[in-house]
């Protein structure tokens, strides 16, 4: 039985090419579509296992697609392909759920990588991989975790503004279920660009359990340096020092707010560098053996009026799931 691809472009010579590059091998049945709206007509219409996306298109883009499909529960593998290299729109279309993304022109070799890397050629894989994104969170259960994590990181934010006596820009955290693959597209979407030092902390309790990963951007050290009234002059161990500083304001304030939150205590675990000054694909690739299919929420920190970038993430293991699903279900009680 042939498989059907979908492949969604406005431009009619970039559907034409990405149909070319599929493999020769492969025994599919290939539709188009014109643009977002035409898009979820077809995938309703024929029921495309795999949909390859464009993300710039007219009436409806490729990120309103995604989004439609996570919400009306349509059951597609999506590959987006586009010529928006940014990091940040990498980590978008993965947290809105596509299981890759492709660079424009769409060079073949890379398309068959892709195909190959995820199996998609083969049946019962993909249908394993359609039935993990249908276990992505649901929008209430997400709220929740989004909510409960504002709570505790504006707890951990009051201590950091106290402490170096600024003002700390508090985000909208990222709440997403993310294989090993993605987590380390996340991660390394962060900032591709720059040098940065991290450090992770390991916490377990009631069932939960998982690391907190801190980030700090190296051009941060000096700044944060002068807001702790640190002159002297700055060298591995007195970045070292600092990061640490951080990370045991940022992961035990956070850990404690939601700890009192989901009525449960965390046990911590010894802090763990991860690596100092390096590129972040560098950081993910040394130490990616330690993260698996994961709950991950991210918070990226800010300082106004000063150059100070720290993303904290963290990352429930997929056994925490069950408890912390049981956990939040009260809240959602009438």
């Amino acid at each position: 039985m042939s498989t059907l691809v979908l492949i969604c472009d406005d431009s009619k010579l970039a559907r034409r090419q990405l149909a070319r590059s599929l493999p020769n091998d492969w025994d599919i049945k290939v539709e188009f579509a014109e643009h977002g709206i035409d898009c979820l007509e077809k995938i309703k219409k024929f029921s495309p296992e795999i949909l390859f996306l464009d993300l710039n298109m007219p009436q409806m883009d490729g990120y309103g697609v995604l989004e439609a499909i996570r919400d009306q529960g349509l059951n597609v593998l999506t590959v987006v392909v586009s010529g928006d290299i940014q990091p940040n729109a990498h980590q978008r279309v993965i947290e809105l759920g596509a299981i890759d993304f492709i660079r424009k022109p769409c060079d073949a070799d890379k398309l068959v990588e892709i195909i190959e890397h995820h199996g998609i050629r083969d049946r019962s894989i993909r249908e394993s991989l359609v039935h993990k994104l249908g276990e992505q969170l649901e929008p209430e259960i997400r709220d929740i975790y989004q909510e409960l994590t504002n709570v505790a990181m504006g707890q951990a934010g009051d201590l950091l503004a106290r402490l170096l006596n600024v003002f700390v820009e508090l985000p909208i955290p990222n709440v997403n279920v993310l294989e090993v693959s993605e987590l380390h597209m996340a991660l390394q979407a962060i900032d591709a660009s720059a040098s940065t030092s991290g450090v992770c902390q390991g916490f377990i309790g009631g069932g939960v359990s998982g690391e907190a990963l801190l980030l700090l951007n190296d051009s941060s050290f000096k700044e944060v340096a002068s807001l702790m009234n640190y002159h002297g002059e700055l060298n591995d161990k007195i970045e070292l020092e600092l990061l640490m500083d951080i990370s045991n304001i940022l992961i035990g304030a956070i850990l404690t707010g939601l700890s009192r939150q989901l009525d449960m205590s965390f046990s911590q675990g010894h802090p763990v560098v991860l690596g100092q000054h390096c590129d972040v694909s560098d950081l993910v690739k040394a130490n990616k053996s330690r993260w698996q299919r994961t709950l991950a929420i991210e918070i990226s920190y800010g300082i106004e009026n000063h150059n100070i970038n720290c993303d904290l993430m963290l990352l429930f293991t997929e056994d925490s799931l069950k408890t912390l699903k049981y956990k939040v279900a009260y809240l959602l009680e009438d």
